[in-house]
């Protein structure tokens, strides 16, 4: 392996001027560091990015624990932490969960022991107390999408506001049998979304029909499954209100095949739009979020409560709202 000593020898320098150069902490002549960079091209010297951390109590990655990444929002979130990082000269290190509390604690445990200097997590919210002590510890924590905890920093969107709007939405077009696809009440979103749908229904004085699994959420299949559950609890359903895009999708599959037609018989909105609602055959009105921009945001926080001087920063909560885009499904 070649060694900063290698450099020195061949660039006929100190290996302390060598070290200078590369890490740009203190004047070198032109023509040396010319001569020492061209030592390292020859070499192939590759500087050894752990130890440099070591040194300097940082290591330059960001753990971004998520439950997945195939067609969720979850996939503009991570790219917008990603890039906001890159910026920085940060790495990211993508855990995914399944939102599975043992692998998440298991991906916790990792990171927290290994070489990050921040996480960002969409949390199950059943290893609240394992987050806390990493933050405690030194780490920075930012929650994403989902805010379990309000003693640490989050991004997150306004779930019930969107519900409510949507169902005050459906409401307006005429719809008196509105059908909510719901999740873990365990999840701030699915809590926070079930919250905004009650009101709604209790303003408008119409009874309230919801459908729940143990499945994951985030799914075609599970969309699918709610949907069959919600007309078999209310034949005379007229509207339905998805988490997400692929939760709609999966119900514009099972209305298919009921020969239901959207949005004559049943309309449909997503509470979480994203880019794919646009181009489906029947396209889906939504309740869209900037999700790059909230990754992004949190990606900002994450790094500025890394270079805080306090060990544990006050946490910070920032809620972005969602925009009603209408297409052909309502």
């Amino acid at each position: 392996m070649v060694t900063l000593k290698d450099v020195a020898k061949l660039a006929c320098v100190d290996v302390s001027t060598v070290s200078r150069a590369l890490n740009n902490s203190a004047y070198v002549h032109p023509e040396t560091k010319a001569r020492i960079m061209e030592a390292v091209k020859e070499l192939s010297y590759q500087p050894n990015v752990l130890a440099k951390g070591l040194r300097e109590g940082k290591r330059h990655t960001i753990g971004v624990v998520i439950p997945h990444l195939h067609m969720t929002t979850f996939a503009e979130i991570t790219q917008g932490i990603e890039e906001e990082a890159t910026k920085a000269g940060y790495a990211t290190l993508i855990c995914n969960t399944g939102d599975d509390p043992a692998i998440e604690k298991e991906y916790l445990n990792r990171l927290r022991n290994g070489f990050v200097d921040g996480i960002i997590i969409a949390g199950t919210g059943s290893n609240k107390k394992l987050l806390r002590d990493i933050q405690v510890s030194g780490l920075a924590v930012t929650q994403i999408i989902r805010k379990q905890d309000p003693e640490i920093s989050s991004v997150t969107v306004g779930y019930k506001t969107s519900a409510y709007e949507a169902t005050k939405y459906f409401a307006a077009k005429g719809c008196e049998n509105i059908g909510l696809i719901n999740g873990s009440m365990k999840l701030a979103p699915y809590k926070e979304r079930y919250q905004g749908y009650q009101k709604a229904l209790t303003e408008l004085g119409l009874s309230e029909t919801t459908a729940e699994f143990d499945n994951p959420v985030n799914t075609m299949a599970y969309g699918y499954d709610c949907t069959m559950e919600l007309l078999r609890r209310n034949p005379a359903l007229d509207a339905i209100v998805a988490a997400v895009d692929t939760q709609g999708i999966g119900a514009l599959r099972a209305l298919k095949e009921k020969s239901i037609r959207v949005p004559d018989q049943v309309r449909l909105i997503s509470l979480t739009g994203q880019a794919i609602g646009a181009m489906l055959e029947t396209s889906m009105t939504a309740m869209e979020i900037p999700a790059k921009e909230l990754g992004e945001k949190a990606a900002v926080m994450n790094l500025e409560d890394i270079g805080s001087k306090t060990r544990k920063p006050s946490a910070r909560h920032l809620v972005y709202s969602s925009v009603l885009v209408e297409r052909e499904s309502s």
